[in-house]
């Protein structure tokens, strides 16, 4: 009894810790004497990296694909298709970024201090996996904290909440150092190249991936013109393109290889099939457009029914009979492929969203269809003959800025499957791709723009809170965050 009472106790103080997002050194008597005490960078690196990615993976599937109409549930309890989330949901995330938020700060801390050659590569990472941790923690949110975070081992377990345009200012100057580190190219020692599961401990690897995600997260601010974004992307792709060396093919996209294979292990692997696609559907939207384009992805990712690939209708009425048709095949249980961070194609895309919006001046034809082909190839598939020239895919300069617009995100959306919550968040600020509405929706048929903040937030970091909802205008979905509000 007495030893289920100290588990049952230490669970409740790293509940609380990760709440108030201060995960490190909780209570001096949980620590294990026998245990390092200041981790070298390489210790912490992938499995910083596997938490996040696998934590992404399992809500990304049970919120983001629903909201986004990838799949469709037939559970009436689970209600996301229908815009419907419940105040107990965000807390999973907020805890689980927050605690890999520590380590990789203490990533960088590590290799500060550290007289290992090579270790000056080990900053850069870091910096990274910050800005993009860090994005993904406000992208849901809003303001969040940021600049007093992970501070729980200094005393401070009560965290300020920073603006989103502050956090934004701070992630770009992250961004921005990192490239200068890792332009120095130092290698890192052979014995610790092998504990990176991204990039092996190539600089030049993460430099392109850090100026990539610098590239999504600009446009993602784009429309605030205090963030100096536009500028800054021209500045990236047109005028010192030469010292932002960014994605050019599949081969430099950050994909964490989750799979069946320890230790880098998918969340799914292990879950039965029923877990995985017993109780979802694709929806119609998701496989309607695969079927209309022939797209070869659909045998890669769908099952048929009575030899075709049907999807299910979003936001059905509660209580109405539906047919789960097409499901996710469950070899995507084990597929490296889902690990994906950031893909070339995805880039692609950015950057013809970018040359349409006149902030570059290369062609959105041309980024649009390397960003078709990117998306396919990186599946192993190869494009079909005339592809590009189907009239539902076919890129017609006489089409209007929003049919445009439209036509570069319905294929972003696809790339963007699996990808944490990247298809909302670009649903969000864009508009696109436009879905499909079902009788059933809640939230007056409104898309969330954002989650509430978690409970125990709100309780035990309540003054701060509080400040932080009143800075917002309130705390609820339909809240907007800085960067998808008007100018």
């Amino acid at each position: 009894m007495k030893m289920k009472k100290i588990v049952y106790w230490s669970l409740i103080a790293v509940s609380i810790a990760a709440s108030l997002s201060c995960t490190k050194n909780f209570i001096e008597k949980n620590t294990n004497p026998n245990a390092l005490q200041d981790a070298s960078p390489e210790a912490l690196l992938a499995p910083a990296l596997h938490q996040v990615v696998t934590r992404n993976q399992n809500r990304g599937m049970r919120i983001g694909n629903e909201l986004m109409q990838v799949h469709v549930t037939v559970v009436e309890s689970r209600e996301f298709h229908r815009y419907f989330i419940r105040p107990s949901e965000p807390d999973w995330m907020w805890r689980h970024w927050y605690l890999q938020l520590n380590n990789i700060r203490d990533i960088y801390t590590s290799a500060n201090t550290s007289q290992e050659n090579g270790y000056q590569t080990f900053l850069g990472i870091s910096l990274i996996l910050d800005a993009w941790v860090s994005s993904m923690i406000t992208d849901m949110f809003g303001d969040a904290p940021y600049f007093e975070a992970s501070k729980g081992h200094e005393g401070n377990v009560q965290p300020h909440f920073d603006r989103q345009q502050d956090i934004y200012a701070d992630i770009f100057r992250k961004l921005e150092e990192a490239n200068e580190l890792l332009g120095a190219d130092v290698e890192l020692p052979e014995h610790i190249k092998g504990l990176d599961p991204l990039y092996n401990g190539a600089p030049d690897a993460w430099r392109r991936f850090g100026n990539s995600l610098y590239l999504r997260l600009l446009l993602r601010v784009s429309g605030k013109a205090a963030s100096g974004a536009i500028a800054k992307i021209a500045e990236i792709v047109d005028t010192n393109s030469g010292n932002y060396p960014i994605f050019t093919d599949n081969s430099h996209s950050a994909i964490l290889p989750t799979g069946a294979t320890q230790p880098i292990t998918s969340e799914f692997f292990q879950w039965r099939d029923l877990d995985f696609n017993g109780d979802k559907g694709y929806s119609e939207f998701f496989i309607n457009n695969l079927n209309e384009w022939q797209d070869p992805r659909l045998p890669r990712w769908a099952t048929q029914v009575s030899g075709i690939y049907a999807g299910m209708p979003s936001g059905y009425a509660p209580g109405r009979g539906v047919e789960r048709m097409s499901t996710l095949l469950v070899s995507l249980k084990q597929d490296p492929l889902l690990g994906n961070i950031m893909n070339c194609a995805e880039l692609q895309f950015i950057l013809a969203e970018a040359a349409l919006k006149g902030y570059i001046t290369g062609d959105p034809h041309s980024y649009y269809e390397a960003g078709v082909v990117s998306a396919i190839t990186h599946w192993g598939l190869e494009v079909p003959e005339g592809h590009l020239e189907k009239n539902a895919l076919k890129w017609d300069d006489n089409l209007n800025f929003n049919e445009k617009m439209e036509r570069i995100h319905l294929q972003k959306y696809y790339t963007l499957f699996f990808t944490d919550f990247q298809q909302w968040h670009e649903h969000r600020r864009t508009g696109h791709p436009v879905l499909p509405k079902g009788e059933g929706l809640m939230n007056d048929g409104r898309m969330p723009s954002r989650l509430m903040y978690p409970i125990n937030v709100q309780t035990l970091n309540r003054a701060n809170y509080l400040e932080a909802v009143q800075a917002m205008g309130g705390d609820d979905l339909n809240v907007k965050v800085w960067w998808n509000t008007p100018d």
